[in-house]
């Protein structure tokens, strides 16, 4: 029996998981096989996957950045569904800091609870090492704001070239989850309800997602 969403709209906000998907430089590439095939004479057609858990949209578990840090199979799920906020940002080269988070936005990531920023009018199709980033001013102002998820579209939440990952380790200090490499580019900004579940990867240091925004018909996150 079918199931009906009257009033919602979904957003896939998940980026498409193919051969060829930019992955950070050095990282496990995608791909996918079939090892067994209808057309070869099986009963099923049955696929087999090769990739990093960082690829494409994905959440980093604390095991991602610190060898004591919880895996993909422990963190809190509650923290990935629920109410969120959508902003653009324009960073400068310092990382996204909170003057460059929208005028007025205290009341709206204070009462979802989690923020989702887009720094990309575009994404670009090539690995951008010179995406925009969080801080650790960013992190401290979310954490002040009772935030408990901060999602980005770009792959990560430090700059490429940083090795002691600030803005990840603040963010975790502070409770707040990460979501990296959501595609933002076909919502427009507001209030939204998020579902962005990791798989339960015990030992894992992250996680793909299939994250989506939902919509309500008359403009609520409930």
């Amino acid at each position: 029996m079918g199931t009906r969403n009257v009033g919602t709209r979904i957003h896939d906000i998940s980026r498409t998981v193919r051969a060829g998907i930019p992955v950070w430089p050095g990282d496990t590439d995608f791909d996918f096989q079939f090892v067994a095939k209808i057309a070869d004479g099986s009963s099923v057609n049955v696929g087999r996957i090769e990739m990093s858990v960082h690829t494409g949209s994905h959440i980093d578990a604390p095991l991602h950045f610190d060898d004591a840090g919880a895996d993909a199979a422990s963190v809190p799920i509650e923290r990935y569904v629920g109410p969120c906020v959508v902003a653009d940002v324009r960073p400068d080269a310092r990382g996204i800091l909170p003057e460059h988070l929208p005028a007025g936005f205290d009341a709206a990531a204070r009462e979802t609870g989690r923020v989702l920023l887009r720094s990309y009018a575009d994404r670009p199709e090539a690995f951008d090492e010179h995406m925009a980033h969080a801080t650790p001013e960013l992190a401290d102002w979310l954490a002040a704001h009772d935030v408990a998820l901060l999602g980005i579209d770009t792959d990560s939440m430090d700059a490429f070239e940083s090795k002691e990952l600030p803005a990840h380790r603040q963010l975790n200090s502070h409770g707040i989850a990460i979501l990296e490499g959501i595609d933002l580019s076909k919502v427009a900004p507001g209030r939204y309800e998020l579902i962005a579940l990791p798989l339960k990867i015990e030992g894992a240091d992250g996680s793909p997602v299939r994250a989506v925004l939902v919509e309500r018909e008359d403009g609520t996150d409930e």
